[in-house]
């Protein structure tokens, strides 16, 4: 199975002055090509004697402090990221031959910003946030439905649902990022911002 690319090229004349300003025209030009769900992305965290584990979440919003996800803190992400606060991201944007990567330290967002959030949330998934212990085993789906259902008549739709104790938002601080367009003959450019000092350096590394 191969695909040659055949796409118009990233050049250093191209990229912002900034990773995030360059991602932020990425991002909109996949979602303008159609590409499903643009903000999935491939978390990657690893325990304290680093052993990786990767699993797609949704980015749920980004600016030049970072890009925001949230999850139960008990998680087997959350648990990672409290022994070892580093992490990676990858933005599979296949259907237009680009891919994003971004790695750096980890920090936890505001419970401010968590709440209004969490706020923004369909009332089902407030609800789901409750009923999952996530990443911990649980004996049958019936199990889980049920807890579901508890927390459905303790809180009807139109009732406000508090914001668990256990779940929040991480932010991924950039520290490293890389922009991925694939070329012919496996020529791919790859141009990654460094952060030195107060900006970034442009590198280009071979494909």
């Amino acid at each position: 199975m191969r695909k040659h690319y055949q796409h118009e090229g990233l050049v250093e004349e191209q990229l912002a002055a900034d990773p995030v300003t360059q991602f932020t025209r990425w991002f909109h030009e996949a979602d303008e090509a159609g590409v499903v769900e643009p903000n999935a992305m491939v978390l990657s965290t690893a325990d304290a004697e680093g052993r990786p584990s990767s699993r797609t979440v949704l980015l749920k919003g980004y600016d030049r402090r970072g890009f925001v996800f949230f999850t139960n803190y008990g998680s087997q992400k959350g648990s990672e990221l409290s022994v070892n606060p580093c992490a990676a991201l990858l933005f599979p944007w296949i259907a237009i031959a680009r891919q994003v990567q971004v790695a750096g330290r980890v920090e936890k967002v505001g419970r401010d910003e968590t709440a209004a959030y969490f706020r923004t949330r369909p009332h089902g998934s407030q609800l789901g946030a409750w009923a999952s212990e996530q990443s911990s085993p649980v004996s049958s789906r019936e199990v889980l439905e049920q807890r579901y259902a508890e927390l459905e008549r303790r809180y009807p739709e139109g009732e406000g649902v508090p914001v668990p104790p256990f779940w929040g938002g991480y932010r991924v601080v950039p520290e490293v990022v890389e922009f991925w367009q694939g070329r012919e003959n496996r020529l791919h450019d790859r141009l990654r911002y460094v952060a030195e000092g107060d900006g970034w350096r442009v590198e280009r590394l071979c494909p």
